[in-house]
């Protein structure tokens, strides 16, 4: 079986913890390749359709691969 021609590079900035995921996902699923791997998540991602949702309004940044923590909230005391 003859190998895709992949002539089209694409370059994208991550996160440490983007880039962290992406990794520990490529060694639990035993991907040849990060390259592999961000295709494979690639495919995926866009044959799910149950999760597909229309991102209209956000910036590029508003968008990540990797869970935040959520904040910690601050205890304010209430007054008596």
């Amino acid at each position: 079986m003859d190998s895709p021609v992949r002539n089209q590079r694409m370059q994208i900035m991550l996160t440490k913890e983007e880039s962290a995921a992406i990794d520990d996902w490529r060694f639990q699923s035993r991907m040849p390749s990060r390259a592999a791997a961000v295709r494979e998540l690639l495919k995926l991602s866009l044959n799910a359709d149950e999760s597909v949702h229309r991102h209209t309004g956000f910036k590029s940044g508003d968008i990540g691969v990797a869970r935040v923590s959520p904040r910690k909230s601050v205890s304010r005391k209430k007054k008596k």
